[in-house]
Order: structure tokens, then C-alpha cells, then sequence
């Protein structure tokens, strides 16, 4: 268990696809599934942190993925944590070895200590297990008009997360 005056949390990235896909049909066996599609695929980008130990879920919606935006996501995530000190596990994608990132850690090293996973490897973050858990009861197999449906159906998903956590903690056992 982890002192109280820390957090042991996981951070990651999401692209979720406005276009369904189709990995377990609904439709009866031996026959594919039909769903409507626009033949597009608008992406929702979504920043994202999970607590170790108590499951807690932190998410945030932007445009892009730079680091500008992950810079700006980390700081939401220091207030939200205040007073407590982070350990802030995250994976390799190409913002989070960005200079002015690592100057933020730098100078924010008191409230927040940084560690990277090797890469190519998202079995070691958990954070994948939640993304994966996002898609299964949020958009499998569902058609999304617009971005706005896909953004509230995720946005109900979360939000069922962070009032729930036991239907998660199972997916950060491993982990602990």
C-alpha cells in the first residue's frame, strides 16, 4: 500500500476512433454485424491518469496531443493531487520526450517524480486496461454521428468509473 502522503499513478493517451470497429459481432453467428458508418475516422484525443491504489480516474479531452496540451493535462493533474507528491508513470509517446516537458518535470520535481516505461510495451500500463474498458462499454459497436454523442458516451463511461472503481480495480492487481 502506498504512504498517504503519495500516489503511485499511471498516465496515458487516447485516440478514440468516432469510426465503430467490429472485434466481437452482436449479429447472430456466421453472419457480420451492420453498423453505420460515414467512412471517416474523427478522433476524440483523450489525456488520462489512474491512481494505483485507490483506482482513482482522471481524464481530459483535447484537440491534439503535443506538449503543450500533455504540460497543461499534468498541471491539472498536480492540483488535483495537491499536497500530495506524484509518481507519475507514463509510456514513450513523442510529447512526453519533448525538452520543455522535461524542464516542467524539472521544475516541478518536489510535487512530481517521473518515471518511463520501456518501449513498446502496453502490457506494462495499466492505463491500457482502462482504455480498453472505455471502448468495450462505451463505443463497441456503436455508431457515433457526430463527435459530440462519442464524447458524451465516453463522458458517461468515465464518469462511471470515477463513481465506481471496483468495476476498474481488478484491472490494476497485476500492477500493484
Amino acid at each position: 500500500m502506498a504512504p498517504t502522503n503519495t500516489s503511485k499513478i499511471l498516465s496515458g493517451t487516447v485516440a478514440s476512433a468516432k469510426t465503430p470497429r467490429s472485434t466481437r459481432p452482436g449479429a447472430r453467428r456466421g453472419s457480420q454485424p451492420q453498423i453505420p458508418t460515414t467512412g471517416q475516422r474523427n478522433t476524440l484525443k483523450i489525456f488520462g491518469t489512474i491512481e494505483l491504489y485507490g483506482a482513482r480516474f482522471l481524464y481530459h479531452f483535447q484537440t491534439v496531443f503535443n506538449a503543450e496540451t500533455y504540460i497543461d493535462y499534468l498541471e491539472r493533474t498536480l492540483r488535483s493531487y495537491c499536497p500530495r507528491k506524484i509518481y507519475l508513470i507514463q509510456d514513450n509517446a513523442s510529447y512526453h520526450k519533448d525538452r520543455t516537458v522535461w524542464t516542467w518535470f524539472s521544475n516541478h520535481r518536489k510535487h512530481m517524480e517521473v518515471f518511463n516505461l520501456p518501449a513498446y510495451s502496453p502490457q506494462l500500463n495499466a492505463l491500457e486496461r482502462i482504455w480498453h474498458h472505455a471502448r468495450l462499454h462505451g463505443t463497441h459497436n456503436r455508431y457515433f454521428a457526430t463527435q459530440d454523442e462519442l464524447r458524451s458516451a465516453l463522458t458517461s463511461t468515465f464518469r462511471s468509473i470515477q463513481q465506481n472503481s471496483k468495476q476498474v480495480q481488478g484491472y490494476l492487481r497485476p500492477y500493484k
